[in-house]
């Protein structure tokens, strides 16, 4: 074990995709990217290492917590594999645990496994809490809105950065002499809710400057510009935090001995085609490592990640055994290398999929179970159930008694309608405009039942509009894809692929959950 061994600090933001102006450079012209500014993202990117190809294990928070946190993929994670009714099991083996026992001192503020029961369990629960300056960063937008007339806008915003900067110090000083620490930030504002208008009125975001920018399956009105705009709001308040742990490691000395990670948990939430689903804006994340001395500054990664890869590199770069049974690999000799582009040609795949979210703990108690491969050109999803709603049930949608109080549920509460997709005015305005010419073909795609395959060309179709799975010309494609995708299942034994029946469709996994844990009204 090495004697000098670098502290490590996992900036982790709930909701959070691939936005960062670090990114303008290696993406198309008129992306929304330039109209944010992530300085501090951008320091740790350019200091280190920027991943273009970063994606998470399940776009849903507690199973790809659970995936990240033990190194596995989401469906080895027992009830960890869900959202609502997850329950973790202690036995499994998390790298913060590991890393405690090999002498590290650890913490966290804010989110890292909930819900579910045994909350926080994988990185010790309560006990290694630091949230004793508050947590109100969570609720950004909301408070700094609330409190500007008392505190005035910076003030209020400053409050909430000196909270971060508090809880992270708090730990600091808990740690036992020298010895080397591992901390988890885990904000989660860029979850919804959020102010409405926040991103102009905060962060100067203008929402009509997004128009021509968004996906093509995000109808370009005002509305819909409105909320993304917020959103990225949040995404900027999320560097400003990042900004106060960075400044107090610079305080501390501790800085350049530092491993600094910064990543999010899936795509935005409450907008079509994102969050809970595998398509590039539900799964695909920003990722930026920076560690003086051992990653070259000013590195653009290409190489395929799954951020369960980050447990054993955690190991790795503590010189600590633990990841022999974990399905995730190391990216240490991806780090260390001096070179641009694809360092490890091995890495040129990952693998997502995902079970229950919320929807399945109301409607029925059944998953909508899919799993996806992708390639650097080529996306192909595996839908196990087609025949049931993939963003939740629709009922209720054309009863007229009921119309007006659902569309104003429909933006703030996900226990109404279509409840994989969060409760905001973009889901709340494509439902009440979803008979509309020009909107119902992306609302189809957006929230309607889904073929068993799906094929995308992400080279051609980077917003994977045009499905190639029924076309002849491409049956070799999808049939690799689909051998490729089942191997990878079967070697990591997914039961949906190793078990008949699955475990999935069943107690405990698919029984109901008591309502004090479902999303309320």
């Amino acid at each position: 074990m090495g004697i000098n061994r670098p502290n490590i600090v996992f900036a982790f933001a709930d909701d959070w995709g691939r936005y960062a102006s670090a990114y303008v450079e290696y993406q198309d012209e008129g992306t929304v990217n330039e109209l944010i500014d992530t300085p501090n993202f951008d320091r740790v990117a350019s200091e280190g290492a920027l991943f273009l190809n970063a994606y998470v294990p399940a776009p849903s928070c507690t199973p790809c917590r659970s995936s990240i946190l033990s190194g596995k993929y989401f469906w080895e994670t027992g009830l960890g594999a869900i959202l609502q009714g997850a329950v973790w099991d202690e036995n499994i083996p998390t790298y913060p645990l590991i890393l405690e026992e090999s002498g590290y001192h650890i913490g966290y503020s804010y989110k890292v496994w909930r819900p579910g029961s045994n909350i926080n369990a994988p990185y010790g629960g309560d006990r290694t809490k630091y949230e004793s300056h508050g947590e109100n960063f969570n609720r950004f937008s909301h408070f700094v809105t609330g409190n500007q007339n008392a505190m005035g806008k910076e003030g209020a915003k400053q409050y909430l950065l000196n909270e971060t900067r508090n809880n992270f110090k708090s730990f600091l000083e808990d740690r036992p002499g020298d010895d080397p620490f591992c901390f988890w930030w885990g904000p989660t504002n860029t979850h919804r809710t959020w102010q409405r208008g926040s991103g102009k009125a905060l962060w100067g975001i203008n929402p009509d400057d997004l128009k021509g920018r968004m996906p093509e399956f995000f109808p370009d009105v005002h509305d819909v510009r409105e909320d993304f705009a917020d959103y990225l709001g949040e995404c900027m308040a999320v560097d400003a935090g990042l900004g106060e742990i960075i400044q107090c490691l610079e305080e501390i000395g501790e800085l350049d001995n530092t491993v600094i990670v910064v990543s999010g948990d899936h795509g935005i939430p409450g907008m079509p085609r994102s969050k809970t689903t595998l398509y590039d804006n539900g799964c695909e994340v920003s990722l930026a490592i920076r560690w003086p001395g051992q990653i070259p500054s000013g590195r653009i990664v290409e190489d395929f990640v799954n951020l369960m890869d980050l447990a054993p590199t955690f190991l790795d770069v503590a010189d600590v055994k633990g990841s022999e049974n974990m399905s995730g690999h190391s990216l240490l000799k991806v780090l260390k290398s001096d070179k641009n582009g694809v360092v490890d040609k091995q890495r040129d795949f990952v693998v997502t999929g995902r079970e229950r979210h919320v929807a399945a703990a109301r409607e029925g108690y059944l998953p909508y179970p899919t799993r996806a491969i992708r390639t650097d050109k080529y996306l192909y999803i595996r839908n196990y159930a087609p025949d049931r709603w993939p963003m939740g049930d629709p009922r209720g949608l054309d009863d007229p008694d009921t119309e007006p109080p659902i569309f104003e549920r429909l933006c703030y509460s996900t226990s109404v309608a279509y409840s994989e997709i969060d409760a905001g005015p973009t889901k709340a305005w494509m439902v009440h405009h979803r008979s509309d010419e020009n909107v119902k073909d992306i609302y189809n795609l957006s929230f309607g039942k889904r073929p068993e395959e799906e094929l995308y060309d992400v080279t051609t179709d980077p917003d994977s509009m045009d499905n190639l799975a029924g076309i002849s010309e491409y049956d070799e494609i999808r049939i690799h894809l689909k051998e490729r995708l089942t191997a990878i299942q079967v070697d990591n034994h997914d039961p949906r692929e190793t078990e008949n029946p699955c475990r999935f469709e069943f107690s405990p996994y698919a029984d109901p959950v008591a309502k004090e844990y479902l999303p309320k009204l």
